[in-house]
């Protein structure tokens, strides 16, 4: 909670009063040149990454200076981890790094076209952002959320431009999934969709048009999944291993529920399954006991090293029989 509020803190300050805000007004034709991204964690890591690769300059906006640090390492050793698998080379590393800017002062984003938004799926803490942003920002910014399963309506209404506020929901990792989910809230006009759909376009991604309802399309569809095979699993009809097996051959996927939850982070998952639960009502998005017991004791997938598999220190499973 102090983290976050120190976020808060440094987002009430606004814009300096002898600033000169100059216009970010672009050609919707043309494409965008540099965005703001604020929270580098995975996914603020990720999307500042792809942003980048895509030409694009982006000013990456932490809370202090060492979780800015530590966030800058992040997306370095990712790029190295990319080298060693000869997918990027030394010169698109140099290149990547140079096009982004760490900062603890949001109001360095004022001009930006596009902020993005990528911090937990807290609603209450993204709502109280986006306020600040909303007095921060340009008029003529584009605040998007990237969110799982959150409202955009509920975020865009506590700011002054309801009209230019959307979702992009990313799918980790960021530089490998190839979709990107642009969700309308209630009052997000057709100019703002458009130049965001074309931001996603520029950013080599498949966009989806999606109109706001609780997990959108992905999230929705993929949670129930993951909540049955971890009942198979705690019911002891199969091992881990055994039903990550069966539904990668069977369905042809390239990952294993078990796997995909853990990849995904269990604490995020299961907070999308709570949402879910709370919005729908529906039985299908309770979250699994066995998957409460592993968030209580830390265990929350690749990023601890221990989920419902055990990982080495490069995120590669390691087999059952060498983990015990």
């Amino acid at each position: 909670m102090a983290a976050e509020e120190d976020l808060k803190s440094l987002l009430r300050q606004g814009i300096p009063e002898d600033d000169d805000s100059v216009s970010v007004e672009e050609d919707a034709s043309t494409d965008v040149l540099h965005i703001g991204v604020l929270g580098a964690g995975t996914m603020g890591q990720g999307i500042s990454e792809v942003a980048s690769q895509a030409g694009i300059d982006v000013i990456l906006i932490e809370k202090d200076d060492r979780s800015l640090q530590e966030s800058l390492l992040g997306i370095e050793d990712h790029l190295d981890y990319e080298i060693s698998r000869w997918s990027k080379t030394e010169s698109d590393k140099k290149a990547i790094l140079s096009r982004i800017h760490g900062t603890v002062d949001p109001t360095e984003a004022q001009n930006e076209p596009i902020v993005i938004e990528a911090l937990p799926d807290n609603l209450e803490l993204k709502k109280e952002i986006f306020a600040s942003l909303d007095k921060i920002c340009h008029e003529d910014t584009i605040l998007i959320t990237n969110t799982s399963t959150l409202s955009i309506t509920e975020i865009a209404a506590v700011t002054g431009r309801e009209d230019q506020v959307i979702g992009m929901h990313f799918l980790y990792p960021v530089s490998k999934t190839p979709v990107v989910e642009v969700v309308r809230g209630l009052k997000t006009s057709d100019d703002t969709f458009r130049r965001t759909f074309g931001f996603a376009q520029q950013l080599k991604k498949t966009p989806v048009e999606v109109f706001e309802y609780p997990g959108y399309v992905t999230t929705r569809i993929i949670l129930p999944m993951l909540n049955e095979a971890m009942h198979v699993l705690m019911e002891g009809t199969a091992s881990a291993g055994d039903i990550d097996t069966a539904i990668k051959l069977g369905y042809n996927m390239d990952h294993g529920p078990l796997a995909l939850a853990d990849q995904m982070g269990l604490d995020e998952v299961m907070i999308w399954m709570e949402s879910l639960f709370h919005e729908l009502g529906d039985l299908k998005y309770r979250p699994c006991p066995l998957l409460r017991k592993l968030v209580r004791a830390g265990h929350l997938g690749k990023k601890t090293h221990w989920g419902f598999f055990r990982y080495d220190k490069n995120g590669h499973i390691i087999p059952e029989e060498d983990a015990q």
